[in-house]
């Protein structure tokens, strides 16, 4: 098996394309809505998970709707199962309030996720199975502080109760209670499809004895996103720079794996460690109003991984992608990126820009 290899079918695509074309047939004959709502059926396949089915519903909004400087809020869920027997259940929500002087957040997570891990100080290495059911709760927020400063607060609760094939590592039951301090340097012209703009931030997320945690650690990560416009503003580039340094005890949930947004093309799971370095770029090109294509490029590297031979090597990623925007007045997109790794490839989902 490999680890998280998404393989989404355009349903959603589609469905979300019709009810455009019904939403755009009676916007004449009724004010614009308040919020909207798209529902994009989820259907795909995985080395790891196999089929997986399920839904994702999203509306867009504004919180105050005299408050036309904030932008619109998002709030959705996401629900999914597989055939390996994993599921997920997500609620997320991203509110906007008082002309953009506070963003608030509420996340929500529970599931099984039965997936596998590289081993090799053992006789026969390989990749060995393990289940995960994994809850989390996350809160928080941030206010200007000044310019385009933000400043932040926000609060995780996870549970894990994860067990490994063959007994290769003790079963095992721990939670873990973070505060994470960030700053925040944002003057990009959007929130959801930047076209000019920095976004930097740093986040400072501690895990201390006296919130009840098992292992006592800290995680400093680092993002630094430019985006710049091109062919005329129709198309963007964005460049990132990301960093996730974990000092102290690093539990094996916490530890940072390639793949995903950093980097994309690598999707087993095989290399992990405490701490991960990424760099890459991404070209946007929006060849009509609602639908573009995305190349990407990238290369990443890990440090503190149970394999010392994988510490400070250079990992290579990139691919190319599709996008399509769902919404009607504002400019959101899903997509499809299927990306090549070293020795590995990813077929991946997103909702939203990766960065």
């Amino acid at each position: 098996m490999r680890h998280f290899l998404i393989l989404l079918l355009f349903t959603g695509f589609v469905y979300s394309s019709f009810g455009q074309k019904i939403a755009d047939s009676t916007s004449k004959k009724t004010k614009d809505k308040k919020i909207e709502l798209r529902v994009m059926p989820y259907l795909s396949y995985n080395r790891n998970l196999d089929f997986m089915f399920g839904a994702i519903p999203m509306m867009m909004y504004r919180v105050n709707e005299a408050d036309t400087i904030s932008p619109k809020s998002l709030s959705g869920m996401s629900a999914i199962y597989t055939t390996n027997k994993s599921y997920a259940l997500a609620l997320f929500n991203k509110w906007y309030l008082n002309e953009d002087k506070w963003r608030l957040k509420f996340f929500f997570f529970t599931g099984n996720q039965n997936s596998q891990f590289y081993v090799d100080d053992i006789d026969q290495p390989d990749f060995y199975d393990y289940g995960t059911k994994t809850t989390v709760l996350g809160i928080g927020g941030q206010r200007k502080i000044v310019g385009k400063f933000y400043g932040g607060l926000s609060y995780t609760y996870a549970h894990y109760n994860t067990i490994y094939e063959d007994d290769i590592s003790p079963s095992s039951i721990s939670h873990s209670n973070a505060l994470v301090f960030n700053l925040l340097y944002d003057t990009r012209d959007a929130v959801y499809y930047p076209t000019i703009g920095y976004k930097i931030r740093l986040d400072w997320s501690t895990y201390p004895k006296f919130l009840d945690n098992q292992l006592a650690s800290n995680r400093i990560s680092f993002q630094a996103n430019k985006y710049f416009q091109n062919r005329e503003a129709k198309d963007v580039i964005a460049v990132r720079f990301y960093g996730k340094f974990g000092l102290g005890n690093v539990a094996f949930e916490q530890q940072s794996t390639i793949g995903g947004t950093d980097i994309r093309g690598y999707s087993d799971g095989k290399y992990r460690g405490s701490g991960l370095m990424d760099i890459q770029g991404e070209y946007r090109y929006n060849f009509a109003k609602k639908m573009g294509l995305v190349g990407f490029f990238g290369i990443a590297t890990i440090y503190g991984s149970d394999t010392p031979s994988f510490d400070w090597k250079m990992y290579p990623g990139g691919g190319v992608g599709y996008r399509y925007n769902p919404f009607k007045k504002s400019k959101f997109n899903v997509g499809l990126d299927g990306a090549v790794g070293k020795g590995d490839w990813g077929i991946y989902f997103r909702i939203g820009e990766a960065f």
